[in-house]
């Protein structure tokens, strides 16, 4: 049962909205210009009394006896009235479908852009992050489980239009706006209305997702997003079906989808020890990325904590996730990531051509930087990516 207190919940959501950052080590090397999680937000508020705002959603039909079938997700789920789709923040009101969170963020801060993590995005910059309750994935291993898997009423939340989040935005000189912590497939409304109006402001959007989305909505946010980060959570349907509550096939196809319409997307394994680490699946992993989607999408291999349901497993092991890389290597993508684990040579960029240090990294925090206009300085190789 989850207890409604504002205040813990503040609490809560600062620290597990920075679960990544929170369980590293502080390396005592370097310093980012800005705070890490620094929390934005008023003090959370329940919803005016206790009625959740309601908007019309954008991507769904009617069906039979009053029916609504959403087309959001590949669920594809079919709400009767005044019930609700399995993410439970969309219902269905006398046969007309809304969203529940449209406006009403329960966490924004200022994070690092490497935190999403995003290493060919504007390095060293800050984006500021949000996310409204609410999932529709049921991943055991969620690291924001108190917002994730949560419906709206169970989150504080405070009303914020996508207006005021560009102008929080350019307050804070971030670059970028973040839509991260929970799924924003969820609030995909939301996210099109802050990319649209940010984009006039010359600021980018840029959304953190598992990918499990219908092509319709998927193309609509490709027109207004600057960049896109997507979890693939493993590369078997066993492990999306019973771990995540998912599927594989209609995120590889986000994948594909994103590659076809230049869409800038960076790719995050979470390598669960004994779950999804064997050699056979990562190098099936690594030849997708780079058949299907391109050998110079960076892909970045994150180190496991115990939580949420999964308890049982410890911290992977750092050889383990070394073995990812090495094995993508090998398969010839060029840009591979080891994450949270602060100060491993594998967090930083290198020139796939001439092996040159180009971005170093410690931890979340951009150190140095080579780039010359996006370019290697010692043999001058185009490094894809957002750099200005």
């Amino acid at each position: 049962m989850i207890r409604n207190d504002p205040q813990r919940r503040l609490f809560l959501q600062g620290l597990l909205a920075g679960a990544c950052a929170a369980c590293l080590p502080d390396v005592g090397v370097v310093r980012p210009s800005f705070a890490q999680d620094q929390s934005l937000g008023p003090s959370l508020i329940a919803p005016e009394g206790g009625e959740l705002p309601l908007t019309p959603a954008r991507w769904w039909k009617e069906v039979e006896g009053g029916r609504v079938e959403c087309g959001l997700c590949p669920r594809k789920c079919r709400v009767a009235d005044l019930e609700r789709g399995a993410c439970g923040v969309r219902e269905n009101r006398g046969g007309k479908y809304y969203t529940l969170v449209h406006s009403r963020p329960c966490t924004i801060h200022l994070d690092p852009v490497e935190k999403k993590p995003f290493n060919h995005v504007l390095p060293g910059t800050s984006s500021l992050s949000l996310a409204t309750p609410g999932c529709n994935f049921e991943c055991h291993f969620c690291q924001n489980w108190e917002i994730a898997q949560v419906r709206p009423e169970q989150a504080p939340t405070f009303p914020l239009r996508p207006e005021e989040v560009v102008a929080m935005a350019r307050k804070y000189a971030a670059p970028t706006i973040a839509c991260t912590y929970t799924e924003p497939v969820i609030y995909a409304e939301y996210v099109y209305d802050i990319a649209a109006a940010a984009r006039k402001a010359g600021i980018r959007t840029i959304m953190v997702s598992n990918g499990f989305i219908q092509q319709e909505p998927l193309d609509d946010l490709i027109g207004v997003l600057g960049a896109v980060k997507i979890d693939l959570k493993a590369y078997t349907e066993k492990f999306y079906k019973e771990v995540c509550g998912g599927e594989l096939k209609p995120v590889l196809d986000t994948l594909r989808r994103l590659r076809k319409k230049k869409m800038w997307t960076e790719i995050v394994v979470l390598v669960v020890p004994t779950l999804n680490d064997g050699e056979a699946e990562l190098r099936d992993l690594a030849r997708f990325v780079r058949n299907d989607i391109g050998s110079d999408v960076p892909i970045h291999f994150t180190r496991f904590h115990p939580g949420y349901r999964i308890k049982n497993l410890p911290p992977t092991p750092v050889a383990t996730l070394e073995k990812a890389r090495d094995i993508a290597v090998a398969e010839g993508l060029q840009y591979v990531y080891i994450g949270n684990v602060p100060g491993h040579p594998g967090n930083n960029t290198y020139c796939p051509r001439c092996k040159q240090l180009l971005i170093r990294r410690v931890g979340m925090a951009m150190t140095e930087n080579r780039l010359v206009v996006g370019r290697c300085p010692s043999c001058h190789l185009e490094i894809p990516g957002i750099w200005a």
